[in-house]
């Protein structure tokens, strides 16, 4: 079964939530009655963020690793670092070999924890665009296949496990708000929404910075943008996927933009109200919803904490004062 205008299978979802690693599903759920910043707005959160790789791109990883079958495939992919942790964990239960393009960039911590998960880490491009386009060039002169977040439909459909579980651990929501980066996490969580409660919106969360999937989205094409200048590197999208911008029309209802300050109160949100410690693009739910509190007044409100792989200068930024 799938959704309007979405490769996606909503069979497949069902079906991954069965069979992907346990340590990535049935991740904490929770309505945020601590967040007193956000006065009218009844906000449940789930958090992604306590397993080994401190986010929630296991879930698509190890489910795309698993319906490949074929252990004899060298996989190539590109990786701010997140998915990269990801495929590795899978590709190492597995016995494949894996290796990931990170830009010159990259955040260091994340390049440390996917080598020290067994990838081959190379680091090219001055951004996660060029990494991708150096790792496609690789894959074709080693004869491996390069596997692209937000690309193959699996790896969304691992995701969509996500709405499964916010779906079926709530007595009701108005709204899902979710990150928005090369569209993997909110394609396969609207996919599941969409097919048992559309009324539901469910909307995404650019940085302003990195404008590329909102005007894509609005546009019903691919644009690219020149910079891609965020600290949120995982949502750092120059060159949308052309297949991501068709996926998400008539699932997304809306795109949103945020600004860095945002992000930055976002995680300082994250850590003074709950304790959490999370990097840039994995407070961008929250960030969204801070940030746009007046639309979502009175609303029943979902979103996921993504990730906490923050950098030293992620957590400088927390504790640095508001200018």
């Amino acid at each position: 079964m799938t959704t309007a205008n979405s490769r996606f299978r909503v069979d497949a979802i069902a079906r991954a939530h069965r069979t992907i690693a346990r340590e990535f599903t049935n991740s904490p759920q929770f309505v945020a009655d601590s967040l007193s910043d956000l006065p009218g707005v009844q906000l449940t959160l789930k958090v992604e963020t306590v397993n080994r790789i401190r986010s929630f791109k296991g879930r698509g990883a190890d489910f795309f690793v698993q319906e490949f079958q074929d252990a004899s495939t060298r996989l190539v992919c590109a990786s701010a670092g997140n998915f990269g942790q990801g495929m590795a964990v899978a590709a190492a239960r597995r016995g494949m070999q894996l290796d990931v393009f990170s830009s010159l960039h990259a955040n260091p911590l994340k390049v440390q924890r996917m080598a020290a998960l067994g990838a081959s880490v190379h680091q090219a491009g001055e951004d996660f665009d060029a990494a991708k386009a150096a790792g496609r060039l690789y894959a074709d002169e080693v004869g491996g296949l390069f596997v692209e977040d937000g690309c193959q439909r699996e790896i969304s459909e691992g995701a969509g496990t996500i709405g499964l579980e916010m779906l079926r651990d709530t007595n009701g929501l108005d709204a899902v708000v979710l990150p928005l980066g090369n569209g993997a996490l909110i394609g396969g969580v609207a996919t599941w929404i969409k097919a048992h409660a559309p009324q539901i919106q469910v909307i995404g969360i650019c940085a302003g910075a990195a404008p590329a999937m909102e005007q894509s989205w609005r546009a019903r094409k691919v644009i690219e943008t020149a910079t891609a200048n965020t600290i949120a590197d995982g949502i750092a999208v120059r060159v949308p996927i052309p297949e991501s911008v068709v996926d998400l029309q008539g699932i997304v209802d809306d795109v949103l933009l945020i600004d860095e300050a945002a992000i930055v109160a976002g995680m300082k949100l994250a850590l003074h109200s709950l304790g959490m410690v999370l990097e840039p693009a994995g407070a961008v739910g929250l960030a969204g919803v801070q940030q746009h509190a007046a639309r979502f007044k009175g609303l029943r409100v979902a979103t996921v904490l993504t990730g906490a792989n923050a950098s030293e200068q992620d957590v400088a930024r927390l504790f640095t004062p508001a200018r």
